[in-house]
């Protein structure tokens, strides 16, 4: 049964929780998820209008707003929720993880598919944005707060404004967030390397001053 599949899943995914009727009674992600689900079953049948009042409610009791148009797989866990946005043509796969504050959104106002695409096991972590029609690839994960316009390679970790890749972190597990212990941004190496050869320099021209040195 899916809605027992979900709960199990929030379970396996969030250590704070500890029954299933927790999940059921507590989780705002979990209420959300079921009723775009109605929803989603009401914007196919062509009841549009009923499908929107359905979502607009689900937005008013949960915090978090999901088109009734978008497609969204099995296993879908929205952790802590409020403030989440998944606009009309997003795609989700399966055993998707986000966290509160993120936005899926579009960047045109065309009517085409203008929203992410999220491939399996795909990790957002809290306030990250990512917009336009960019494919998430299976397995990544989006750090927390990162700004996404650009496709990312499946298993893969980015970070920052605009986002970027971690360098050699690639992972096929769970991280909560999107991040690791262990992740270093490729930014702040390339500002330490600026840094060293700052000093490098300043300590040149001392040498040359002091007459100790050939200098630059």
């Amino acid at each position: 049964m899916q809605i027992l599949d979900d709960i199990d899943h929030i379970l396996v995914r969030d250590p704070a929780a500890r029954s299933r009727l927790e999940v059921a009674l507590c989780y705002p992600g979990f209420h959300a998820l079921l009723l775009y689900r109605a929803a989603h079953l009401l914007w196919q049948a062509e009841a549009k209008l009923l499908a929107r009042i359905v979502s607009y409610l689900a937005r008013m009791l949960t915090g978090i707003e999901i088109h009734p148009a978008a497609v969204i797989g099995k296993q879908f866990f929205i952790d802590h929720g409020h403030g989440v946005v998944i606009g009309e043509t997003s795609i989700i796969g399966d055993r998707v993880t986000i966290y509160h504050d993120v936005t899926l959104g579009g960047t045109t106002l065309e009517h085409i598919k203008r929203h992410p695409t999220l491939e399996d096991d795909v990790v957002i972590g809290a306030g990250a944005q990512v917009l336009g029609p960019v494919m998430i690839g299976r397995g990544a994960h989006i750090g927390a707060n990162a700004v996404v316009v650009r496709d990312v390679a499946a298993g893969t970790t980015v970070v920052g404004i605009p986002a970027r890749e971690v360098i050699g972190e690639s992972h096929d597990s769970f991280s909560a967030y999107g991040l690791s212990d262990n992740l270093t941004d490729p930014a702040e190496l390339e500002l330490q390397a600026l840094k060293l050869r700052f000093e490098e320099l300043e300590r040149r021209v001392r040498n040359a001053k002091e007459g100790e040195g050939s200098g630059i």
